[in-house]
């Protein structure tokens, strides 16, 4: 059991190179439980290949990940998954000829495979996790329509919706209101920290009124390695980060 303030994952040192180019240059990072992380940084600064190799989609040349206080530096991605962390990217991805609550349901029962999940019995369990999704991302009213009639922001609400109903102790989000509406941007701020009250929840994203709105701690990337953390306020203050990244004027 992970408690308040004890890290929920660790990255020492890793590097990572692709034809030549450092893309993670011995980077360290922990994550902290009950605290919603944002990552932020200049493109090119590695916070993909970071998610990916958290993830298990790439190798790490050197240096070590550990989860959950076990060592999955060289796991595969659905070991990990099974581990307990969910990723969304940035775009949606979801069945849009399927009903929003049978997207969910798929999500909630990937062992089964698609068509077994849809067609079998649900355990009561999974049930209520389908039900809480549906209530916390606010698309109950939807639940019998198909995702396609959704808008983008409420496709990326399903989308989170989804990893949630994967159970998961980390929820990873890579820019989860790029091309939103403004109300959509207000929304999905108060989704996750509603869901960063029971899980451990880590973001990436360049909406930097967006990151003000929900960070408890910002971690800033820059050239493969972390440059600063700590809150909005004092990232957004240091004298190196608006050279690599906020410019002249700071939010």
């Amino acid at each position: 059991m992970i408690r308040a303030g004890e890290s929920v994952l660790e990255v020492s040192d890793l590097v990572v190179e692709f034809d030549g180019f450092r893309a993670l240059d011995r980077l360290s990072f922990v994550l902290y439980a009950d605290v919603l992380t944002v990552v932020i940084g200049p493109n090119g600064a590695g916070k993909t290949t970071f998610l990916d190799v958290i993830t298990g989609r790439t190798r790490a040349g050197s240096g070590s990940v550990r989860f959950l206080g076990r060592d999955t530096t060289d796991l595969s991605d659905y070991r990990i998954a099974r581990l307990g962390m969910a990723r969304k990217f940035q775009a949606p991805s979801v069945f849009p000829d399927l009903t929003v609550r049978d997207n969910l349901r798929v999500a909630a029962t990937p062992a089964k495979g698609l068509w077994t999940a849809l067609r079998g019995r649900l355990a009561p369990r999974t049930r209520e996790t389908i039900e809480h999704s549906l209530d916390i991302t606010g698309l109950g009213p939807l639940a019998s329509s198909p995702a396609l009639v959704l808008s983008h922001g409420q496709r990326q609400w399903l989308e989170i919706g989804m990893a949630l109903a994967m159970q998961p102790r980390l929820l990873l989000l890579d820019e989860p209101v790029a091309g939103m509406t403004p109300d959509e941007v207000e929304r999905t701020a108060e989704l996750l920290q509603e869901i960063a009250r029971r899980r451990s929840v880590l973001v990436v994203e360049h909406d930097m009124g967006f990151v003000r709105r929900i960070a408890q701690r910002v971690c800033v990337f820059h050239q493969g390695r972390q440059l600063v953390e700590g809150s909005f306020e004092r990232v957004s203050g240091d004298r190196r980060v608006r050279e690599v990244y906020l410019g002249v004027e700071t939010p």
